[in-house]
């Protein structure tokens, strides 16, 4: 499919897999989209700055990138960094379709609906989108879809205007007339207000005067603050709504002088980061930020898990806003026939962008991608999979290789598997990569010369050249697909957790336990234990004489609360990353545990959790005690992970896998410049094992089982 990408400045049509349809969603042959003026723009220009510039202006997201390279290292963190801005930013966020796919958990929706949808990152400008339901409206029969492709922008306007709180007769002031200004003002005018009109731009001016505004102002001719005061008899307006998109913090200024006192003043435009506050304070006037469509926004609970808030106590929730802006639209009771002022194929995006930055700058300018195709009304038949052009068609291994498909390329199988991958290329090729996002897929596939890529699971666990199936999704996937790809007969490498619930386990031991055929190789990235640190100090204990005592700290850091980590899609911190050093500690023991107790902290406030701030003892059948100390309240400036071994004694120290120091021993590996935590030898192992004469588990089957269950009844 084609879809719209930000890069380097410029907004391109790009050729990427298309979606597919996901619980609790809609799948969206897009009709037309509909580009924002304002924040579109925006993110087109930020795109051309270079790293430095970024850097500059967003010193908050410097701080979490050196916060990254402190614990994995300056050039993983590069890595991801750099790969993150060449796969390029998709852009829209209000449109209209045709659903061709109705995911689980779906109600009140069928294959054929008209539908609008909203959502930066997911209604995008795109043939296809995949749209969480709360996100998505049903559209009234006789509305065009150029129309309805406006609904984000209308539900903005909107919760503006609920948040500004009209009364009859009150004085309401529109500063800047753009998209949002427009609807804001004939919302205004529904709500039975007057009007007045503020712009430096004397075609908006004009249409908003046809909109029936009751007075225009026009700052390059008149004083707006007289002119307001004049015309509100010395008082100043009720309200003010402020939809100009500006950094001159001069127009903020007079917004407030224009305002009565104890008005109000609702910001829904750009104002920059200056606020004067006397220009406040003097009149007692109330300041209201209004949050994009409304209630809802932002909350995962509601825009991803399709949690609804009740009507009786959140009546405007943001898809009820958008429902409402439809009805309005229907009725004519709102005309945006002179806002749209152009539309554009979506090939022609770079024009249609173009346009946009013309100096009599356009209102409105929408997408269009064609009628749907009448065979993807009842079925949702249509391609998922786009063919690196770059690369010649899938090809066998040989000599050993092993074709790899990468499932889910985030943040860390880009910086940290993609790279080792390619440093062992007479072991692996990239065959495929497949994420949900159609874009991010096709980019990493060029990246790193794949032969497609795909939105599609079926289509790796179908493609008889794939030998190994490398899974990185989010926690709450991996024994699904896990399992399904064992059982169409590839080999498993996994990213912990195996499972995040013991029922999960059970289909791992019955499809081992069946010996009618040889099965394929499972393993989970319990990377730790291959770490040359790590290997160096279980020789050093073998030959002890008595049981290990094992200490562990893993200072994990704070994380919001949230973070999808926290919740179903992670299963917790314990389960999601404790589970390395529950392998560990059955790496270096090599024992049976045989008893678990696990002591939480009791936060006194609720901004922590008890989840991620655990004491685990283990205690294992020769012995031997391990703990392990996982928390989140820490200090950043001490190092994330540190071990102790003491044995006859003799003690070993490990520091955030950097150095290894033996006391009464013969042990001294010197400092790395970065963690050396056994991510490329865990792979050279992998292929190790999958291309011996009798494939092999790299770890033992009992221990990846074990080290699951007991993660398990750690993060209870």
């Amino acid at each position: 499919m084609l879809q719209a990408l930000i890069k380097k400045g410029k907004v391109t049509p790009n050729q990427v897999p298309a979606p597919t349809v996901s619980d609790n969603s809609l799948l969206i042959k897009v009709m037309n989209s509909c580009i924002s003026t304002g924040t579109e723009l925006s993110g087109v220009v930020n795109s051309g700055k270079s790293l430095i510039r970024r850097a500059l202006e967003q010193p908050e997201n410097v701080a979490r990138v050196l916060d990254m390279a402190r614990t994995d290292g300056l050039k993983s963190t590069l890595m991801r960094v750099k790969g993150k801005i060449a796969v390029g930013q998709p852009t829209g966020y209000t449109l209209s379709g045709v659903v061709i796919g109705v995911g689980e958990g779906v109600k009140g929706f069928n294959v054929g609906d008209r539908v609008t949808a909203a959502g930066a990152g997911i209604a995008n400008h795109a043939e296809y989108v995949d749209v969480p339901v709360n996100l998505v409206v049903k559209m009234p029969d006789e509305l065009s879809f150029e129309k309805a492709s406006t609904v984000a922008l209308g539900s903005i306007a909107m919760h503006g205007v609920r948040r500004c709180a009209p009364g009859l007769g009150e004085y309401i002031a529109i500063v800047g007339l753009g998209a949002l200004g427009q609807l804001a003002l004939q919302m205004c005018k529904l709500a039975g207000a007057r009007v007045i009109a503020v712009d430096y731009d004397t075609r908006r001016l004009e249409i908003a005067s046809k909109n029936d505004a009751d007075l225009i102002i026009d700052p390059n001719r008149d004083d707006p603050e007289k002119i307001v005061k004049h015309y509100t008899g010395g008082r100043g307006c009720d309200a003010v709504i402020f939809t100009a998109a500006t950094s001159d913090p001069a127009a903020l200024s007079s917004t407030f002088a224009m305002c009565r006192r104890k008005g109000r003043v609702v910001m829904i435009g750009v104002y920059g980061k200056e606020l004067n506050r006397d220009d406040i304070y003097k009149k007692e006037i109330e300041f209201l930020i209004s949050t994009s469509y409304g209630p809802g926004r932002y909350d995962d609970a509601y825009e991803q898990d399709g949690l609804d808030y009740p009507y009786a106590y959140v009546r405007w929730t943001e898809n009820r806003n958008m429902a409402e802006y439809l009805r309005l639209l229907e009725t004519e009771e709102l005309q945006i026939d002179d806002l749209i002022e152009g539309t554009f194929d979506i090939e022609e995006v770079e024009a249609a962008y173009a346009f946009l930055q013309e100096p009599q700058k356009p209102l409105l300018v929408t997408l269009s991608y064609g009628r749907p195709a009448e065979e993807l009304i009842p079925a949702t038949g249509y391609e998922q999979t786009y063919i690196n052009p770059e690369v010649q068609q899938p090809r066998a291994a040989a000599n050993g290789k092993l074709n790899v498909a990468i499932v889910g390329a985030g943040g860390f199988a880009t910086a940290m598997h993609l790279p080792n991958l390619l440093k062992l290329k007479e072991k692996f090729r990239v065959q495929a990569i497949m994420s949900r996002s159609g874009n991010n897929a096709a980019e990493i596939a060029r990246q790193n010369n794949a032969a497609y890529s795909t939105t599609d699971y079926d289509k790796i666990l179908g493609d008889p050249e794939i030998h190994l199936v490398m899974i990185c999704t989010r926690h709450n996937l991996h024994a699904d697909m896990s399992m399904a790809a064992l059982q169409a007969g590839k080999h498993v490498f996994v990213e912990k957790p195996l499972a995040v619930a013991e029922d999960e386990l059970l289909q791992f031991e019955e499809f081992y336990d069946t010996q009618d055929q040889a099965k394929p190789v499972l393993m989970i990235g319990f990377n730790r234990r291959f770490s040359k640190y790590m290997v160096a100090a279980r020789n050093l204990v073998k030959e002890r004489i008595n049981p290990l005592y094992v200490h562990y700290r893993m200072n994990a850091g704070y994380i919001p609360l949230d973070h999808w980590v926290h919740g179903k899609e992670g299963g917790g911190r314990i389960i999601g990353e404790g589970c390395h050093i529950i392998d560990l500690f059955n790496y270096l023991i090599g024992s049976t545990a045989i008893e678990i107790a696990v002591s939480k902290l009791r936060p006194v406030t609720g901004s922590l959790l008890d989840s991620d701030n655990r004491v685990v003892t283990l205690t294992y059948a020769d012995g031997s005690v391990a703990t392990l100390e996982y928390f989140a309240v820490g200090s950043k400036q001490l190092s994330k992970e540190y071990l102790e071994v003491h044995f006859d004694e003799k003690s070993l120290v490990m520091d955030n896998y950097q150095a290894l120091k033996g006391y009464g021993l013969e042990c001294r590996m010197s400092s790395a410049r970065s963690p050396q935590k056994g991510h490329l030898d865990e792979l050279t192992a992998l292929h190790r094992a999958i291309t011996a004469s009798s494939p092999y588990f790299p770890i033992p089957l009992a221990d990846m089982l074990e080290t699951s269950r007991l993660t398990i009844l750690a993060g209870q």
